[in-house]
């Protein structure tokens, strides 16, 4: 009895170490047990509360549904990641998205667009009072080159500067931009980013003593206190995540031996520097076709080969 005791809690303790001690908060299971939770949703207060300090201070959030149907009946209806509104009325729509896709800018625009357009009211006597619409986009990749970590949005006047109205606001993270370290954490929204940047990767959860906030984050996400049927959700999530990341990285590997072979044969003929570059573009356009041939998504041919859609479209 001994022996297979400790059979089960060496299995158990492998399964942990493949799965990690904390959730994925990248897959959708993730990220909603952790910010879309009633019962824990001072979690989600707490983020936004850091992510727009010295802006907005929430005291409390309702969870709203998730689905806006269409306005006409050949209209497409729109599904937000989280839809809440704060004690004021304001409106906050929070999205996680793993990879890049056409024309993302537009997608949140849109969905913005959708949330003022659904408070509209009925009859002649409605002023056109709206409520302020925050798009909170947590992008898992670079938008490109010469992007930055955090992009805020706002509609102001081109000449001043000035904020002409404050009914619309993004804020787009794109996390990759952000590398600091745990200890070189200086305020709570950088602990916040870097939790969700490394949570699945931590054998202790850091922070918990310096805000309860971050304990309470500790209960949530440990993979040990997800009831059986959580954790069968948590493992299918986990797997699509997984699945998709490993096409973007052999995409990305083979792009990159693909152009480093061609650069270096176009390299002898034309010079090293010429030869690279080009046989570089080559293999970025080589792994397109071949991802093409595959029928993989449009998106997640550009996302990495970094091609537009009209010279993928063109092969």
């Amino acid at each position: 009895l001994h022996l297979r005791t400790t059979r089960y809690w060496v299995v158990i303790s492998k399964i942990l170490i493949i799965m990690g001690k904390f959730i994925n908060p990248f897959t959708d299971f993730g990220f909603h047990r952790i910010f879309g939770q009633e019962v824990h949703k001072e979690l989600l207060i707490d983020f936004l509360n850091e992510l727009l300090k010295g802006e907005r201070h929430i005291i409390d959030i309702s969870f709203l549904n998730p689905m806006l149907h269409p306005e006409t009946v050949e209209g497409r209806g729109v599904i937000f990641d989280i839809h809440c509104k704060d004690e004021k009325g304001n409106l906050f729509l929070v999205e996680m998205q793993n990879g890049s896709q056409p024309y993302f800018y537009d997608r949140g625009l849109y969905y913005l667009a959708r949330s003022i357009s659904n408070q509209g009211e009925r009859g002649k006597d409605w002023k056109f009072s709206l409520c302020p619409v925050y798009g909170i986009f947590l992008l898992n990749y670079k938008m490109g080159i010469n992007s930055k970590f955090r992009t805020d949005v706002i509609l102001a006047d081109r000449e001043t500067g000035k904020m002409f109205s404050n009914k619309i606001r993004q804020v787009y993270l794109e996390l990759p931009w952000f590398t600091k370290e745990a200890d070189d954490c200086e305020t709570d929204f950088e602990r916040w980013l870097y939790l969700l940047k490394h949570m699945d990767t931590l054998d202790r959860m850091p922070f918990k003593a310096q805000k309860a906030v971050f304990d309470k984050l500790l209960a949530v996400a440990d993979v040990a206190n997800l009831s059986k049927e959580e954790r069968i959700q948590y493992d299918e999530a986990l797997k699509r995540y997984r699945d998709y990341k490993n096409t973007i990285d052999y995409a990305e590997e083979r792009g990159i031996k693909k152009g480093f072979e061609q650069g270096i044969e176009k390299g002898l003929k034309q010079g090293m520097k010429q030869g690279l570059k080009q046989g570089h573009n080559e293999g970025l356009r080589q792994t397109a076709l071949n991802m093409k041939t595959m029928q993989l998504p449009l998106e997640v041919i550009m996302q990495a080969t970094g091609l537009t859609e009209s010279e993928i479209q063109a092969l």
